[in-house]
């Protein structure tokens, strides 16, 4: 259990972060200044922060327990994040550092108009508030177990209530600066974390363990299984082919079109250092990844494969804590449920600035035209960020009913709305015809159909491909019914958009946008 040390460890690390953060931020003169850091961020500080930010605590307690429930073939996904980074780097990000850009949609107004960059940071607000909000909830519940473990009587609401105002504080006051500072701490503690544990599992594990887990398939790393069958590509989401083609597009979606990425390269001083920070996080990503699997298979090496339900618990996402908790040295299991808070810290706070900038910029600029001050334009970014931090607050405690099916919507959101993004960027770049009414059509079009092919779309060994919408829990376990891998949604939606926009733009014949 834990000791007093470990709760001290946590308190001090809340206290500290609130302090550092407001500290690493300095003044803010300008919403320049508090949306991109004046544009004068180191590179590799940049890169790191877009690790954080992409690094939920679903990824750190998550992760182990794929490595513990399966094989390590998640780490094939990492190759597609690379290889989207890359593309991103060559193709989108030279667009966003002309001129004075301070968000992705922005881009799209100046291609197609302020219709087009509306609607995105419309979708990028709705997106970033369910998943995010999934993320914060998700964040309580760990904590609250312990904290009930403790005999300390605490509620969900109370925890989020603390995590959201400590992350408002620093966020509110020190903009960009102090959420890019913040996040190189919370990475280094959460990966530290990490390896520490591997080095006290390293040292406690039976004779010949590796053997045993290279015998149960648990160290296979590239999945070919299903090479010749078009089915096996399209249903298994850790199938090779399907990891790096679906995990390449899911990265220029995410990292490409995604405000809450894109904010952080341009705080860069140069296109070149954007550059190098996000092909960098694709390597930082990796070796990240590869530390969580590593977590994971010596715990399953660490408690002899045992079930979770032989362990006391409902699913692999509690081993990880489960370890921390009732093993880890007093005082570093407290630093090591830092990480996590850590990990749900870094991914709030690149939330609220990001969605205020994206507020103040692409809407509410947008809409109400007239002149302001440099002050009153940072005393609006802040206003947008405290009431971007009351909502998530508010909304992640609608989530305390486990059986609300929004749930599946926030952690899934990103499949119905990254494909429509991304299409409408490739658009404006390929299709020269198009403009803005085919654009937001196009878009439309996406995001409704990639909720009907997701929902409605299944697959059974024996029916094959079948339509079917809101099936029970009986009827998907007789059939044997399985969607479509989750990689390939963003690359059909890219699809689809293209599709319908270029069709549409083809009556424009002779004309360019």
């Amino acid at each position: 259990m834990l000791s007093t040390w470990d709760y001290a460890v946590i308190a001090i690390y809340l206290v500290g972060v609130a302090a550092f953060g407001i500290r690493a931020g300095g003044k803010q003169a300008s919403t320049r200044d508090y949306f991109l850091g004046d544009r004068n961020l180191p590179w590799w500080a940049v890169c790191f922060s877009v690790v954080a930010t992409e690094t939920s605590t679903l990824t750190v307690i998550s992760v182990p327990g794929i490595a513990y429930g399966g094989m390590l073939t998640f780490l094939q996904l990492t190759f597609g994040y690379l290889l989207g980074r890359v593309v991103v780097s060559l193709v989108l990000l030279p667009r966003y550092f002309q001129g004075e850009l301070v968000t992705a949609y922005a881009y799209l107004g100046q291609r197609f108009g302020d219709g087009m960059r509306q609607a995105a940071s419309v979708t990028f607000l709705i997106t970033r508030l369910l998943a995010d909000g999934v993320r914060l909830f998700a964040t309580a519940i760990p904590l609250k177990l312990i904290a009930d473990a403790a005999g300390i009587e605490t509620s969900y609401f109370q925890i989020i209530l603390l995590i959201g105002l400590i992350t408002i504080a620093y966020t509110y006051i020190g903009g960009i600066k102090a959420v890019v500072w913040m996040d190189v701490v919370q990475m280094l503690l959460y990966v530290g974390g990490a390896a520490f544990a591997i080095l006290l599992l390293a040292g406690d594990l039976p004779e010949g363990w590796w053997s045993r887990a290279v015998e149960a398939g648990k160290t296979t790393v590239f999945n070919w299984e299903g090479v010749g069958s078009l089915d096996a590509w399209l249903t298994q989401p850790y199938f090779f082919l399907t990891a790096v083609i679906g995990g390449a597009f899911l990265s220029m979606a995410s990292h490409g079109t995604d405000q809450l990425i894109v904010q952080r390269l341009l705080t860069c001083r140069t296109l070149q250092d954007g550059q190098k920070a996000l092909i960098g996080s694709g390597v930082v990503i990796f070796v990240q990844f590869a530390l969580f699997l590593a977590v994971g298979l010596l715990l399953w090496a660490y408690y002899d494969a045992q079930s979770p339900a032989a362990l006391g618990l409902s699913r692999t996402d509690e081993i990880f804590p489960k370890y921390i908790i009732e093993q880890m040295p007093a005082g570093v299991a407290g630093l090591l449920l830092a990480g996590i808070l850590a990990a749900a810290m870094s991914t709030l706070s690149s939330s609220l600035n990001s969605l205020a900038s994206s507020s103040m910029m692409d809407l509410y600029e947008r809409l109400v035209r007239k002149p302001r001050s440099e002050a009153e334009g940072l005393w609006l970014a802040r206003a947008f960020t405290l009431g971007w931090g009351l909502v998530f607050i508010v909304f992640a405690n609608l989530f305390e009913s486990q059986n609300n099916p929004v749930v599946e919507l926030g952690l899934a959101i990103a499949g119905y709305t990254y494909g429509g993004l991304l299409g409408a960027f490739l658009l404006g770049l390929m299709n020269r015809r198009a403009q803005q009414r085919e654009a937001v059509i196009a878009f439309l079009v996406t995001v409704i159909s990639m909720v009907l092919i997701i929902f409605g779309v299944w697959y059974s060994p024996d029916a094959g491909w079948q339509v079917v919408f809101n099936p029970s829990k009986a009827y998907v376990a007789e059939q044997g019914l399985v969607r479509i891998a989750w990689p390939w949604y963003t690359l059909i939606g890219v699809g689809i958009n293209l599709a319908v926009g270029s069709l549409l733009a083809l009556r424009h014949r002779g004309s360019h946008a």
